[in-house]
């Protein structure tokens, strides 16, 4: 099995796990948020509907810098919405990934804001760790969210208390 075939498992199963969670993001709390210090649920949502952008820049570039590339931005709208986001930049990064071989996938890719060098490793465990780690982080963030708002949480990886089995 490649690195892409195992890298490609990882991403479909979160794939759809992260689109059950951006279903249930009430359209009506976007500016909500649990705490002062946290992001409200409309940035945090449009991050996770947005992060395979970053995961496919760790595919397409040798090096990132913060400090002068600009992802697009996008405002929240509707949950339905967020899954279009979520969707055709999933789909894009699908793509690159099964069509990238084990030597490009170590290929060293760097991380950088400006002169600051915030990582530099091969580029399927970035892709892991800066990625899909990161997808699931807060994807689990969202969850919560929708928790405190008393909205119906998917089961990601078994039941919830809202999806049991056998229901």
């Amino acid at each position: 099995m490649t690195i892409a075939e195992v890298l490609l498992c990882d991403f479909d199963s979160e794939a759809i796990s992260t689109r059950r969670v951006l279903e249930r993001v009430p359209d009506d709390k976007a500016t909500w948020k649990p705490h002062e210090k946290s992001f409200a649920l409309n940035h945090l949502a449009v991050h996770v509907a947005s992060l395979p952008m970053f995961g496919m820049a760790i595919l397409s570039t040798d090096v990132l810098d913060m400090a002068t590339h600009k992802f697009p931005k996008y405002e929240f709208h509707t949950a339905e919405k967020l899954i279009e986001v979520a969707a055709g930049a999933g789909a894009e990064l699908r793509t690159k990934l099964a069509s990238m071989s084990d030597e490009e996938l170590q290929a060293e890719w760097t991380l950088r804001f400006g002169e600051h060098v915030v990582t530099t490793g091969p580029k399927y465990v970035l892709y892991r760790t800066m990625f899909l780690n990161h997808l699931v982080h807060h994807r689990g963030q969202l969850t919560v969210y929708l928790r405190l708002l008393d909205v119906k949480v998917p089961g990601i990886f078994g039941p919830s208390a809202d999806e049991p089995f056998g229901s």
